[in-house]
Protein backbone atom coordinates (compact mmCIF):
# COMPACT_ATOMS: atom_id res chain seq x y z
CA UNK A 1 0.00 0.00 0.00
CA UNK A 2 2.37 2.34 0.42
CA UNK A 3 4.14 1.89 -2.75
CA UNK A 4 1.40 2.42 -4.26
CA UNK A 5 0.04 5.92 -2.19
CA UNK A 6 3.70 7.07 -3.44
CA UNK A 7 3.37 5.78 -7.21
CA UNK A 8 -0.49 7.57 -7.23
CA UNK A 9 0.82 10.25 -5.84
CA UNK A 10 3.92 10.75 -8.36
CA UNK A 11 1.85 10.22 -11.13
CA UNK A 12 -0.34 13.19 -9.75
CA UNK A 13 2.21 15.71 -9.49
CA UNK A 14 3.50 14.46 -12.97
CA UNK A 15 0.20 15.40 -14.81
CA UNK A 16 0.32 18.62 -12.77
CA UNK A 17 4.01 19.31 -13.78
CA UNK A 18 3.50 18.50 -17.72
CA UNK A 19 -0.32 20.33 -17.33
CA UNK A 20 2.23 23.80 -16.66
CA UNK A 21 5.59 22.62 -18.03
CA UNK A 22 4.49 22.07 -21.54
CA UNK A 23 2.72 25.44 -21.70
CA UNK A 24 6.14 27.34 -20.05
CA UNK A 25 8.32 25.15 -22.42
CA UNK A 26 6.00 26.92 -25.57
CA UNK A 27 6.14 30.14 -24.21
CA UNK A 28 10.12 30.13 -23.63
CA UNK A 29 10.49 29.60 -27.82
CA UNK A 30 7.96 31.74 -28.36
CA UNK A 31 9.79 34.27 -26.17
CA UNK A 32 13.22 33.88 -27.74
CA UNK A 33 12.03 33.93 -31.01
CA UNK A 34 10.30 37.29 -30.50
CA UNK A 35 13.34 38.29 -28.72
CA UNK A 36 15.79 37.32 -31.17
CA UNK A 37 13.54 38.28 -34.37
CA UNK A 38 12.92 42.14 -32.28
CA UNK A 39 17.21 42.43 -31.85
CA UNK A 40 17.75 42.03 -34.98
CA UNK A 41 14.86 44.25 -36.37
CA UNK A 42 16.21 47.09 -33.99
CA UNK A 43 19.52 46.28 -35.33
CA UNK A 44 18.14 46.92 -38.98
CA UNK A 45 15.86 49.94 -37.76
CA UNK A 46 19.02 51.73 -36.37
CA UNK A 47 20.83 52.14 -39.71
CA UNK A 48 17.40 54.03 -41.17
CA UNK A 49 18.71 58.06 -40.46
CA UNK A 50 22.29 56.73 -41.91
CA UNK A 51 20.86 55.65 -45.07
CA UNK A 52 18.69 58.13 -45.26
CA UNK A 53 21.36 60.97 -44.92
CA UNK A 54 25.02 60.15 -45.12
CA UNK A 55 26.86 59.92 -48.36
CA UNK A 56 28.34 56.54 -49.36
CA UNK A 57 31.22 56.28 -47.72
CA UNK A 58 29.75 57.04 -44.48
CA UNK A 59 27.31 54.63 -45.37
CA UNK A 60 29.48 51.89 -45.84
CA UNK A 61 31.58 52.66 -42.18
CA UNK A 62 28.53 52.51 -40.70
CA UNK A 63 27.17 49.21 -42.19
CA UNK A 64 30.63 47.90 -41.37
CA UNK A 65 30.73 48.88 -38.02
CA UNK A 66 26.70 47.79 -37.20
CA UNK A 67 28.23 44.55 -38.77
CA UNK A 68 31.23 44.05 -36.22
CA UNK A 69 29.63 44.97 -33.28
CA UNK A 70 25.70 43.32 -33.91
CA UNK A 71 24.65 39.83 -33.83
CA UNK A 72 22.90 39.65 -37.24
CA UNK A 73 24.83 40.85 -40.65
CA UNK A 74 23.29 43.49 -42.46
CA UNK A 75 22.97 44.34 -45.99
CA UNK A 76 22.19 47.29 -47.78
CA UNK A 77 20.20 47.00 -50.66
CA UNK A 78 20.23 50.33 -53.07
CA UNK A 79 18.03 51.30 -55.87
CA UNK A 80 20.50 51.02 -58.45
CA UNK A 81 21.53 47.31 -57.68
CA UNK A 82 24.65 47.84 -55.58
CA UNK A 83 24.75 46.76 -52.16
CA UNK A 84 27.09 47.70 -48.81
CA UNK A 85 27.30 45.20 -45.93
CA UNK A 86 27.04 41.24 -45.56
CA UNK A 87 27.57 39.44 -48.93
CA UNK A 88 23.84 38.81 -49.32
CA UNK A 89 20.88 37.47 -51.96
CA UNK A 90 18.61 39.88 -53.23
CA UNK A 91 15.47 37.61 -52.31
CA UNK A 92 11.96 38.36 -53.19
CA UNK A 93 11.39 39.50 -49.51
CA UNK A 94 13.75 42.37 -50.50
CA UNK A 95 12.66 42.88 -54.37
CA UNK A 96 8.91 43.71 -52.06
CA UNK A 97 10.33 45.95 -49.50
CA UNK A 98 12.05 48.04 -52.67
CA UNK A 99 8.09 48.95 -52.82
CA UNK A 100 8.14 50.68 -50.04
CA UNK A 101 7.04 48.12 -47.40
CA UNK A 102 9.02 46.84 -44.33
CA UNK A 103 8.57 43.07 -43.86
CA UNK A 104 9.32 40.21 -41.65
CA UNK A 105 9.53 36.52 -43.04
CA UNK A 106 9.81 33.38 -41.79
CA UNK A 107 12.44 31.28 -44.03
CA UNK A 108 13.62 27.56 -44.16
CA UNK A 109 16.52 29.24 -42.63
CA UNK A 110 14.85 31.52 -39.86
CA UNK A 111 13.76 34.94 -40.20
CA UNK A 112 14.64 37.74 -42.55
CA UNK A 113 13.94 40.85 -41.97
CA UNK A 114 13.54 43.67 -44.37
CA UNK A 115 13.29 47.72 -43.78
CA UNK A 116 12.56 49.66 -46.57
CA UNK A 117 14.07 53.49 -46.01
CA UNK A 118 14.54 56.42 -48.92
CA UNK A 119 17.94 57.07 -49.67
CA UNK A 120 20.16 61.05 -49.65
CA UNK A 121 19.76 60.38 -53.13
CA UNK A 122 16.04 59.99 -53.11
CA UNK A 123 15.70 56.27 -54.14
CA UNK A 124 14.39 53.26 -52.41
CA UNK A 125 16.99 51.53 -50.45
CA UNK A 126 16.44 48.02 -48.43
CA UNK A 127 18.08 47.26 -44.96
CA UNK A 128 18.03 43.55 -45.30
CA UNK A 129 19.33 40.87 -42.28
CA UNK A 130 18.33 38.09 -41.60
CA UNK A 131 18.10 35.80 -37.94
CA UNK A 132 19.32 31.95 -38.12
CA UNK A 133 17.56 28.98 -36.36
CA UNK A 134 20.34 28.34 -33.93
CA UNK A 135 19.61 31.99 -32.83
CA UNK A 136 15.99 31.78 -32.52
CA UNK A 137 16.83 28.75 -30.68
CA UNK A 138 19.15 30.35 -28.62
CA UNK A 139 18.57 29.96 -24.64
CA UNK A 140 15.80 27.74 -25.43
CA UNK A 141 17.22 24.25 -24.86
CA UNK A 142 18.83 25.57 -21.60
CA UNK A 143 15.44 26.98 -20.02
CA UNK A 144 13.33 23.68 -21.30
CA UNK A 145 16.63 22.00 -19.49
CA UNK A 146 15.68 23.78 -16.25
CA UNK A 147 11.94 23.30 -16.75
CA UNK A 148 12.44 19.60 -16.43
CA UNK A 149 14.52 19.21 -13.86
CA UNK A 150 11.79 21.20 -11.87
CA UNK A 151 9.56 18.96 -13.07
CA UNK A 152 12.36 16.06 -11.90
CA UNK A 153 12.77 17.91 -8.32
CA UNK A 154 8.73 17.95 -8.04
CA UNK A 155 7.86 14.72 -8.27
CA UNK A 156 10.94 13.59 -6.31
CA UNK A 157 9.77 15.84 -3.47
CA UNK A 158 6.27 14.31 -4.17
CA UNK A 159 7.19 11.50 -3.61
CA UNK A 160 9.13 11.92 -0.78
CA UNK A 161 6.16 13.61 0.63
CA UNK A 162 3.76 10.89 -0.29
CA UNK A 163 6.32 8.05 1.65
CA UNK A 164 6.50 9.68 4.56
CA UNK A 165 2.48 10.15 5.15
CA UNK A 166 2.20 6.50 3.21
CA UNK A 167 4.79 4.90 6.12
CA UNK A 168 2.63 6.69 9.08
CA UNK A 169 -0.58 4.99 7.39
CA UNK A 170 1.03 2.19 7.19
CA UNK A 171 2.93 1.77 10.33
CA UNK A 172 -0.38 2.46 12.07
CA UNK A 173 -1.99 -0.42 9.85
CA UNK A 174 0.54 -2.82 10.34
CA UNK A 175 0.33 -2.42 14.28
CA UNK A 176 -3.19 -3.25 14.05
CA UNK A 177 -2.42 -6.33 11.90
CA UNK A 178 -0.26 -6.94 14.97
CA UNK A 179 -2.55 -6.39 17.91
CA UNK A 180 -4.93 -8.71 15.66
CA UNK A 181 -2.81 -11.32 15.61
CA UNK A 182 -1.47 -11.37 18.81
CA UNK A 183 -5.29 -11.47 20.24
CA UNK A 184 -5.92 -14.64 17.80
CA UNK A 185 -2.90 -16.23 19.66
CA UNK A 186 -4.83 -15.90 22.84
CA UNK A 187 -3.02 -12.77 24.07
CA UNK A 188 -6.30 -11.10 25.73
CA UNK A 189 -3.85 -8.16 27.24
CA UNK A 190 -2.67 -6.67 23.73
CA UNK A 191 -4.36 -3.50 22.99
CA UNK A 192 -3.98 -0.94 19.81
CA UNK A 193 -2.53 2.63 19.96
CA UNK A 194 -5.08 5.49 18.92
CA UNK A 195 -3.81 7.36 16.20
CA UNK A 196 -4.02 9.54 13.28
CA UNK A 197 -5.61 9.15 10.86
CA UNK A 198 -8.95 9.23 12.49
CA UNK A 199 -10.48 6.63 10.47
CA UNK A 200 -7.28 4.32 11.55
CA UNK A 201 -7.92 5.55 14.84
CA UNK A 202 -11.79 4.87 14.78
CA UNK A 203 -10.80 0.82 13.92
CA UNK A 204 -8.14 0.45 16.63
CA UNK A 205 -10.76 1.63 19.41
CA UNK A 206 -13.16 -0.83 17.62
CA UNK A 207 -10.10 -3.71 18.10
CA UNK A 208 -9.71 -2.40 21.38
CA UNK A 209 -13.46 -2.66 22.37
CA UNK A 210 -13.58 -5.91 20.70
CA UNK A 211 -10.49 -7.36 22.52
CA UNK A 212 -12.40 -5.96 26.08
CA UNK A 213 -15.59 -7.88 24.89
CA UNK A 214 -13.40 -11.26 24.04
CA UNK A 215 -12.17 -10.72 27.79
CA UNK A 216 -15.77 -10.19 29.31
CA UNK A 217 -16.78 -13.37 27.65
CA UNK A 218 -14.74 -15.90 28.73
CA UNK A 219 -14.71 -14.38 31.76
CA UNK A 220 -18.21 -15.00 31.98
CA UNK A 221 -17.36 -18.79 30.55
CA UNK A 222 -15.41 -19.38 33.15
CA UNK A 223 -17.99 -18.19 36.03
CA UNK A 224 -20.03 -20.75 33.62
CA UNK A 225 -18.23 -23.79 34.26
CA UNK A 226 -17.43 -22.76 38.13
CA UNK A 227 -21.20 -22.68 38.18
CA UNK A 228 -22.11 -26.03 36.16
CA UNK A 229 -19.70 -27.77 38.75
CA UNK A 230 -21.29 -26.41 41.68
CA UNK A 231 -24.73 -27.44 40.21
CA UNK A 232 -23.28 -31.18 39.63
CA UNK A 233 -21.31 -31.64 42.65
CA UNK A 234 -24.59 -32.60 44.63
CA UNK A 235 -26.55 -34.88 42.38
CA UNK A 236 -23.46 -36.56 41.31
CA UNK A 237 -22.45 -37.35 45.26
CA UNK A 238 -25.91 -38.48 45.44
CA UNK A 239 -25.61 -41.08 42.65
CA UNK A 240 -22.21 -42.02 44.19
CA UNK A 241 -23.65 -42.81 47.67
CA UNK A 242 -26.67 -45.05 46.01
CA UNK A 243 -24.12 -46.81 44.10
CA UNK A 244 -22.21 -47.60 47.41
CA UNK A 245 -25.39 -48.44 49.20
CA UNK A 246 -26.12 -51.15 46.53
CA UNK A 247 -26.51 -54.85 47.80
CA UNK A 248 -24.71 -56.57 45.51
CA UNK A 249 -20.91 -55.43 46.04
CA UNK A 250 -20.15 -56.27 42.22
CA UNK A 251 -22.40 -53.62 40.96
CA UNK A 252 -22.10 -51.18 43.58
CA UNK A 253 -18.15 -51.97 41.93
CA UNK A 254 -19.46 -50.94 38.46
CA UNK A 255 -21.79 -48.52 39.10
CA UNK A 256 -19.53 -46.57 41.37
CA UNK A 257 -17.52 -47.08 38.82
CA UNK A 258 -19.30 -45.55 36.20
CA UNK A 259 -20.01 -42.48 38.34
CA UNK A 260 -16.24 -41.94 39.24
CA UNK A 261 -15.61 -41.80 34.73
CA UNK A 262 -18.82 -39.65 34.84
CA UNK A 263 -17.21 -37.06 36.95
CA UNK A 264 -14.10 -36.80 35.79
CA UNK A 265 -15.94 -36.01 32.24
CA UNK A 266 -17.49 -33.40 34.07
CA UNK A 267 -14.51 -32.31 35.41
CA UNK A 268 -12.31 -32.16 32.40
CA UNK A 269 -14.98 -30.67 30.33
CA UNK A 270 -15.32 -27.63 33.38
CA UNK A 271 -10.96 -27.93 32.89
CA UNK A 272 -10.69 -27.26 29.64
CA UNK A 273 -13.08 -24.49 29.61
CA UNK A 274 -11.37 -23.00 32.02
CA UNK A 275 -7.87 -23.69 30.03
CA UNK A 276 -9.00 -21.95 27.39
CA UNK A 277 -10.15 -19.11 29.03
CA UNK A 278 -6.61 -18.75 30.17
CA UNK A 279 -4.87 -18.99 27.57
CA UNK A 280 -3.10 -16.06 27.09
CA UNK A 281 -1.59 -16.49 30.21
CA UNK A 282 1.55 -18.23 28.55
CA UNK A 283 0.81 -21.91 30.34
CA UNK A 284 3.50 -24.57 28.52
CA UNK A 285 1.26 -26.76 26.05
CA UNK A 286 0.56 -30.01 28.04
CA UNK A 287 1.05 -33.83 26.92
CA UNK A 288 0.68 -37.47 27.91
CA UNK A 289 1.85 -40.91 27.50
CA UNK A 290 -0.56 -42.37 24.67
CA UNK A 291 0.27 -45.51 25.66
CA UNK A 292 -0.88 -45.50 28.97
CA UNK A 293 -4.08 -43.04 28.47
CA UNK A 294 -5.00 -45.63 25.08
CA UNK A 295 -4.42 -48.68 27.03
CA UNK A 296 -6.35 -47.97 30.32
CA UNK A 297 -9.14 -46.59 28.62
CA UNK A 298 -9.45 -49.53 26.14
CA UNK A 299 -9.37 -52.27 29.70
CA UNK A 300 -12.15 -49.43 30.99
CA UNK A 301 -14.08 -50.64 27.69
CA UNK A 302 -13.23 -54.05 27.81
CA UNK A 303 -15.60 -54.75 30.76
CA UNK A 304 -18.45 -53.43 28.91
CA UNK A 305 -17.36 -55.72 25.77
CA UNK A 306 -17.25 -58.78 27.52
CA UNK A 307 -20.52 -58.26 28.67
CA UNK A 308 -22.12 -56.91 25.28
CA UNK A 309 -20.42 -60.67 24.11
CA UNK A 310 -17.86 -58.30 21.76
CA UNK A 311 -14.27 -59.57 20.76
CA UNK A 312 -11.86 -56.58 21.39
CA UNK A 313 -8.02 -56.41 19.46
CA UNK A 314 -5.94 -54.75 20.39
CA UNK A 315 -2.70 -53.39 19.17
CA UNK A 316 -0.61 -50.62 20.92
CA UNK A 317 2.84 -49.28 20.41
CA UNK A 318 5.15 -49.94 24.11
CA UNK A 319 5.35 -46.73 25.31
CA UNK A 320 6.23 -43.83 26.58
CA UNK A 321 4.85 -42.58 23.46
CA UNK A 322 4.07 -38.29 24.05
CA UNK A 323 1.87 -36.91 22.15
CA UNK A 324 0.70 -32.93 22.49
CA UNK A 325 -2.40 -33.64 23.99
CA UNK A 326 -3.71 -33.28 27.65
CA UNK A 327 -4.61 -36.81 29.32
CA UNK A 328 -7.90 -35.58 29.98
CA UNK A 329 -8.81 -34.71 26.22
CA UNK A 330 -7.09 -37.85 25.18
CA UNK A 331 -9.16 -39.99 27.18
CA UNK A 332 -12.32 -37.93 26.23
CA UNK A 333 -11.16 -38.07 22.20
CA UNK A 334 -10.81 -42.45 22.98
CA UNK A 335 -14.49 -42.62 24.85
CA UNK A 336 -15.87 -41.05 22.30
CA UNK A 337 -14.32 -43.39 19.33
CA UNK A 338 -15.47 -46.30 21.99
CA UNK A 339 -18.54 -44.84 22.97
CA UNK A 340 -19.80 -44.54 19.25
CA UNK A 341 -18.80 -48.17 18.67
CA UNK A 342 -20.84 -49.26 21.29
CA UNK A 343 -23.36 -46.68 20.27
CA UNK A 344 -24.06 -47.62 16.75
CA UNK A 345 -23.04 -51.26 16.46
CA UNK A 346 -25.38 -54.11 17.34
CA UNK A 347 -24.02 -56.45 20.52
CA UNK A 348 -21.71 -58.59 19.47
CA UNK A 349 -20.19 -56.62 16.89
CA UNK A 350 -16.20 -56.60 17.50
CA UNK A 351 -13.79 -53.94 17.02
CA UNK A 352 -10.09 -53.35 16.80
CA UNK A 353 -7.91 -50.64 18.84
CA UNK A 354 -4.25 -50.06 17.46
CA UNK A 355 -1.62 -47.36 18.52
CA UNK A 356 1.55 -46.82 16.30
CA UNK A 357 4.23 -44.46 15.95
CA UNK A 358 5.99 -42.59 12.99
CA UNK A 359 8.57 -40.13 12.10
CA UNK A 360 5.83 -36.83 13.65
CA UNK A 361 2.69 -38.68 14.65
CA UNK A 362 0.75 -40.88 17.07
CA UNK A 363 -1.76 -42.49 14.99
CA UNK A 364 -4.75 -44.25 16.73
CA UNK A 365 -7.02 -46.36 14.38
CA UNK A 366 -10.60 -48.23 15.80
CA UNK A 367 -12.01 -50.42 13.43
CA UNK A 368 -15.66 -51.92 14.36
CA UNK A 369 -17.72 -54.31 12.11
CA UNK A 370 -21.04 -52.65 12.31
CA UNK A 371 -22.38 -51.14 9.22
CA UNK A 372 -19.81 -48.14 8.69
CA UNK A 373 -20.03 -44.78 7.21
CA UNK A 374 -22.83 -44.44 4.05
CA UNK A 375 -20.42 -43.45 1.35
CA UNK A 376 -22.24 -40.19 0.53
CA UNK A 377 -22.13 -38.98 4.45
CA UNK A 378 -19.25 -36.22 4.88
CA UNK A 379 -21.24 -35.22 8.18
CA UNK A 380 -19.92 -37.19 11.10
CA UNK A 381 -16.79 -34.79 11.43
CA UNK A 382 -18.87 -32.09 11.44
CA UNK A 383 -20.03 -30.79 14.75
CA UNK A 384 -23.55 -31.25 15.68
CA UNK A 385 -24.01 -33.72 12.50
CA UNK A 386 -24.87 -36.86 12.83
CA UNK A 387 -27.08 -39.25 10.42
CA UNK A 388 -27.73 -41.76 13.73
CA UNK A 389 -30.08 -39.55 15.63
CA UNK A 390 -27.13 -38.67 18.10
CA UNK A 391 -25.84 -35.67 19.28
CA UNK A 392 -23.24 -35.50 16.80
CA UNK A 393 -20.61 -34.34 19.14
CA UNK A 394 -18.39 -37.04 19.67
CA UNK A 395 -16.09 -37.53 16.44
CA UNK A 396 -16.46 -33.52 16.73
CA UNK A 397 -14.45 -33.59 19.92
CA UNK A 398 -11.91 -36.43 18.19
CA UNK A 399 -11.93 -34.04 15.54
CA UNK A 400 -10.76 -31.02 18.05
CA UNK A 401 -8.23 -33.08 20.15
CA UNK A 402 -6.27 -33.93 17.14
CA UNK A 403 -6.06 -30.58 15.07
CA UNK A 404 -5.03 -28.91 18.55
CA UNK A 405 -2.29 -31.34 18.79
CA UNK A 406 -1.30 -30.75 15.00
CA UNK A 407 -2.75 -33.49 13.42
CA UNK A 408 -6.09 -35.22 11.74
CA UNK A 409 -8.38 -37.41 11.34
CA UNK A 410 -10.04 -39.57 9.08
CA UNK A 411 -12.88 -41.87 8.38
CA UNK A 412 -12.76 -44.65 6.37
CA UNK A 413 -13.99 -48.64 5.71
CA UNK A 414 -12.51 -51.21 8.16
CA UNK A 415 -11.09 -54.19 6.59
CA UNK A 416 -14.63 -55.87 7.95
CA UNK A 417 -17.11 -53.61 6.31
CA UNK A 418 -17.53 -51.41 9.34
CA UNK A 419 -16.51 -47.77 10.09
CA UNK A 420 -12.98 -47.32 10.41
CA UNK A 421 -11.60 -43.93 12.41
CA UNK A 422 -7.99 -42.63 11.58
CA UNK A 423 -6.98 -40.58 14.41
CA UNK A 424 -3.03 -38.95 13.69
CA UNK A 425 -1.89 -36.90 16.87
CA UNK A 426 1.27 -34.53 17.03
CA UNK A 427 3.83 -35.86 19.14
CA UNK A 428 5.04 -33.59 21.96
CA UNK A 429 8.93 -32.75 22.13
CA UNK A 430 9.91 -33.68 26.10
Amino acid sequence: MRRRIALLVVATTALVAVAFLVPLAVLARAVAFDRAVNEATVQAQALTSVVATADEHALELSVQQANASGRFPITVFRSDGTQIGADAERTPTVRLAERGRSLTVDTERGVEVAVSVGDAAGDQAVIRTSVSEQELMRGVHRAWLLLAALGVVLMGLSALVADRMARGLVRSTRELAGVSHRLAAGELDARARAEEPPEMRDVGTALNRLAGRIRELLAEERERAADLSHRLRTPLMSLRLDAEALSDPAESERITGHVHVLQRTVTGIIDEAQRRSGASTGEVAEHCDAAAVVAERVEFWSVLAEDTEREVRIDLAEGPLPVAVAEADLAACVDALLGNVFGHTEDGAGFAVSLSRDDETAVVVVDDEGAGFPAEDAGPLQRGASGSGSSGLGLDIVRRVAVDSGGAVRLERSPAGGARVVVELGVADL
